[in-house]
This record gives structure tokens, C-alpha cells and sequence, in this order.
């Protein structure tokens, strides 16, 4: 095996471990906090502030993983949420834990995330041979995965070792993440690429990735597809919990978000096992593409066995959307930029999935719902399709977001910069693949 290959899987395979805990912990901190106050404001709250400093803060994290050593930097992310997990199980080993704390935790975890994250992807393309960018983001989808069947697992944990058991558990993979950095060393170019330059001013910096894209048009409207891909899946995916529970019991919801971890999970592997299709953006466009009728299809029934079916294949398709994207990016962004644009990008992205969290629950609650029940004002149009009464509002943005994506990729690949992009631009990185450059020269 490649040496640059083995590093990645090592390293990645710690990180996976890590993310793995943090899952397990924010989905029992979202537990406790409703068992306590039967909110669901509270509870959503929750999830804002583990995005919000992502969309606040990448810009910085961004720049500043371009200017440090990034698996320092990396380190030092870790820490930091390893110390804010300590503080969350002293707490709850004393008793102490209150509603507001698990704010404030979940808002520093949230922080350090952002660096981490800034760093880790800044740094793991430079890793891998750049032939198998592909390969690599598949198996860096699979995180993807492990947040959405997260529910599962932690149910089981909850049951047997605790709230303090699973934090306690979050922890100790920590401790081995740690262990495992210091023992693997990345080449130096991955780590400190663009030391041998001077760096901007720090205000440079800050709006450096949003110049880059403007400065490549095909690369801004790669941007907007995702922003827009997130916009419409974090719609109904925001929504997917209370359209189940609407027709099935606690236990289905635990069994079918499984299954949905499963089709992201199988979808990582087989992107990382094939490395993605010969042309990316076609690519990306066809994958939404097919996601989109497999959204809507979400909204045809209230049946835990349509969604047994539909909801993986959708969620299969989700790291090849994302990970080739992201491949593309990774492929045309210059080794030293890395961390100022992708964080760039993570900003622009997950602002259009607050915008989604934020817009869903009153669109679904205050207009959808009652224009779906008997008599309401769709009721004629949708209710032959995918039925009326309780659910079937929250259905109805399942379907409305389906067919916003079928539609939307089409129309912007038939923009020209977007279609072109992967000949316009060259590979900022000498050793791709000498396939794919003689198919563009």
C-alpha cells in the first residue's frame, strides 16, 4: 500500500472514532435536554448551536489553517473538545447539569469542531495521492453515516451505560485520536504548504475564498449547487424524524434511521471503492438528480416500509453529490488555499442548512399541515398523491423539495462555466491522474 494511502486510512480511521463519540454524546445531550422539558424548541436550539459557529467562524478556521501547522492545529481542536467533554461528565457525575449548560457545551464543542474540521480537510487531500481524491472523499463521507445512525447505537448506550457512560466513552476516543496523531506524521507539504509564503493580512485571508470562487465562475456555481442541495435536503431531512413518528412508533424511527445510516454509509464505500464517475459534474447533476425522485418518493404514503426503501436509496446518494463535488474543489484549489476556500465553501453550505432548519418547522407546522388536512386549501391538488391528515403537510415538503432538486440540477448544469469547469481549470496539483489530464488536454 501506498504510504501516502496508509497515513490517510490511519488517520482517518481515528477521526471516524472520534466523530463516532461526539455523535453518541450530542444525541443523548438532545435526550436529556427534551426528557426534562418536553420542548421541541429546546431541543431544535440544540442543533443551532452545534451549526451556527460553523457558519460564524470558517472563514477564520479556514484562514487559519492555512497559516499554522495543520495537524497541530488539529491536535489542538481535539484538545479543546476533549476538555470541554471532561467539564460535561463533571458535571453530570456531581449532578450539576442544567438545561443551559448543555448550550454552552454543545456551542464550544461546536467551536472546536469548526477548527478541526478546517484543518482536516485542509489537510487529508494533500495526504492521499491525488489520483485517489475520489476514493478519499468517499470514505470521508461515511462521517455522514455515523451522525445519521448515531439514534440507534446511543438508544442502546443510553439504556445500558448511562448519559455519563457515553460521555465517558466520547473521551476515551479522544485520548485515541490524540495517540494516533502523534504517532503519524503527514508530509510536510499536507501540514505547512504554504509556509515558504508570507501570509495575507488577516482581513485578506478572511475574504480570500469567497475572491477564489468569484475568480473562477465554475467553481462559484459548483458552490451554489451544493448551497442549494443543502437548502432543499436539509428541508425535509430536518423534517424526516416527525414524518415518521406521525404514522410509527419510537422503535420505527430508531429502526429506520438505521437503515438510512446504512444507504450513507454504503454509498461512502462504494464511492471510495470506485473513486467516482470520469466526468464529476455530470456526475453531481445526476446523482441529485435521482436523489431528488427518491425525496419525493418519501411523500407518496405513510408506510415505514416505503421509507424503508426510499430513504437509503436517497441517503446512497448523498456522497456521491457531496464527496465528488468536493472532489472537484480539492483537485482545482491551489495546496496553500485549501483551508480558506473549503471553509469558504462549509460556509456558504451550511448557511443554507440553518436557512432550512429555520424555515422547515413553520412551513410544515403553520402552512403545510393545515393546507393538507380534509377541506384545506391543497387538499384537491396534493391529497390524490400523497394523501391527507396528520403528517401528510410534513410529506408535502418532502415532495415540494424532490422536485426543486430534479429540477434545479439540470438548470444549472446548463450553464456553460459549470459544465466546463474540469477542463477550463487545471489540477492544482502536478501528480493527477495522467488519464484524466490527457482527456482534458
Amino acid at each position: 500500500m501506498d504510504s501516502g494511502v496508509r497515513r490517510f486510512v490511519v488517520i482517518w480511521a481515528a477521526q471516524l472514532l472520534s466523530i463516532i463519540g461526539s455523535s453518541l454524546t450530542g444525541f443523548v445531550l438532545g435526550v436529556w435536554v427534551y426528557q426534562r422539558t418536553g420542548s421541541a424548541t429546546q431541543f431544535t436550539l440544540i442543533m443551532l448551536c452545534a451549526v451556527l459557529p460553523e457558519v460564524l467562524l470558517s472563514q477564520l478556521a479556514g484562514a487559519t489553517a492555512d497559516r499554522l501547522d495543520r495537524r497541530r492545529l488539529l491536535m489542538a481542536a481535539d484538545a479543546g473538545a476533549a476538555v470541554v467533554t471532561l467539564a460535561l461528565a463533571v458535571l453530570l457525575a456531581t449532578g450539576s447539569l442544567q438545561v443551559w449548560h448543555v448550550y454552552v457545551v454543545t456551542t464550544a464543542g461546536a467551536v472546536c469542531g469548526t477548527f478541526h474540521m478546517a484543518a482536516y480537510h485542509a489537510m487529508m487531500p494533500l495526504i492521499m495521492p491525488s489520483r485517489h481524491l475520489g476514493r478519499a472523499n468517499g470514505l470521508m463521507q461515511v462521517a455522514d453515516a455515523v451522525h445519521i445512525a448515531a439514534p440507534l447505537l446511543a438508544g442502546t448506550l443510553l439504556v445500558t451505560v448511562g448519559v455519563t457512560g457515553v460521555v465517558v466513552i466520547d473521551l476515551v476516543t479522544f485520548l485515541v485520536t490524540t495517540a494516533v496523531m502523534f504517532a503519524v506524521r503527514p508530509p510536510r507539504e499536507a501540514t505547512r504548504p504554504g509556509a515558504v509564503v508570507a501570509p495575507e493580512p488577516l482581513r485578506g485571508d478572511l475574504v480570500f475564498g469567497w475572491r477564489h470562487l468569484r475568480a473562477r465562475p465554475g467553481l462559484l456555481l459548483l458552490v451554489a449547487l451544493l448551497a442549494a442541495h443543502n437548502l432543499l435536503f436539509g428541508a425535509s431531512g430536518v423534517l424526516v424524524q416527525p414524518l415518521i413518528l406521525s404514522f410509527g412508533s419510537p422503535a420505527v424511527l430508531g429502526a429506520l434511521m438505521f437503515a438510512g445510516g446504512a444507504g450513507v454509509f454504503a454509498g461512502g464505500l462504494v464511492l471510495s471503492a470506485w473513486g467516482g464517475p470520469r466526468r464529476r459534474v455530470r456526475g453531481v447533476v445526476a446523482f441529485m438528480a435521482l436523489g431528488g425522485v427518491l425525496l419525493a418518493l418519501h411523500s407518496l404514503a405513510p408506510s415505514p416500509w416505503l421509507i424503508a426503501v426510499v430513504a437509503p436509496a436517497f441517503l446512497f446518494t448523498l456522497p456521491f453529490v457531496q464527496g465528488t463535488a468536493m472532489t472537484v474543489l480539492q483537485a482545482k484549489t491551489e495546496p496553500a488555499a485549501l483551508g480558506r476556500v473549503l471553509s469558504t465553501v462549509r460556509t456558504l453550505t451550511q448557511t443554507a442548512t440553518v436557512l432550512a432548519y429555520l424555515a422547515a418547522g413553520p412551513l410544515a407546522d403553520r402552512v403545510l399541515e393545515p393546507a393538507m388536512a380534509p377541506g384545506g386549501a391543497l387538499a384537491d391538488v396534493l391529497g390524490g398523491v400523497i394523501g391527507t391528515g396528520p403528517g401528510r403537510g410534513i410529506a408535502a415538503v418532502f415532495l415540494l423539495s424532490g422536485l426543486g432538486l430534479l429540477v434545479l440540477a439540470p438548470l444549472l448544469y446548463l450553464q456553460p462555466r459549470l459544465r466546463g469547469v474540469e477542463a477550463e481549470l487545471p489540477d492544482a496539483r502536478p501528480e493527477s491522474d495522467p488519464e484524466r489530464a490527457a482527456q482534458t488536454v
